[in-house]
């Protein structure tokens, strides 16, 4: 196959035309979104001017397939470090500085050995120099202010905060199911 194909993701939306996920942007292969449209588990709902052949088809590639059964999303999403950077918007949460994920750190806001515990509500996203300045106190302690309380975010919200990060590649036949934070162009 030539790298037109391979530069040919599918976008895949729920039954209810929403992505499954924004971050990361939920994108099958060629390979796979071909394989579901076969398996009717799909239906196409936009096409590339990108087309596979074989001796006795032709098929345009998808770039924007819906599942045929809804898929439900989990109402609690996991506690993991880079769902609290997402969460924060890879922001420090004392200075304000965006950072990249290899850049932040955990901090615990009631530090852990004064009894903190890892969860949503006591864990915020900190650049290294904050972190290191807040050391084993509390922000009152250490006269620094939280940008934002941490707390347990639903999967609607971490969604949400996915929203605000689009990926590199945006296929035109993606934008009526995509809403990025950006102005739309009027009609």
């Amino acid at each position: 196959m030539s790298s037109a194909v391979e530069n040919c993701p599918t976008l895949v939306l729920n039954a209810d035309f929403r992505p499954l996920s924004y971050f990361p942007l939920s994108l099958w292969s060629w390979q796979d979104a071909l394989k579901a449209v076969f398996l009717e588990r799909v239906n196409v709902v936009s096409e590339y001017d990108t087309v596979v052949r074989s001796p006795s088809f032709e098929l345009k590639l998808p770039s924007v397939i819906s599942l045929k059964k809804y898929a439900p999303t989990n109402r609690s999403p996991a506690f993991t470090r880079f769902n609290v950077f997402l969460r924060d918007y890879f922001t420090c949460q004392y200075c304000g500085v965006n950072q990249s994920a290899n850049d932040l750190t955990f901090d615990h806001v009631v530090p852990r050995s004064r009894g903190g515990r890892t969860t949503w509500q006591n864990v915020a996203a900190a650049c290294s120099a904050c972190n290191l300045h807040k050391a084993n106190r509390t922000p009152q302690e250490a006269s620094m202010t939280l940008r934002r309380v941490p707390a347990k975010p639903t999967a609607r919200q971490l969604q949400e905060c996915g929203r605000a990060f689009p990926p590199d590649f945006l296929h035109k036949s993606w934008r009526d199911f995509l809403y990025w934070d950006s102005e739309l162009e009027p009609w």
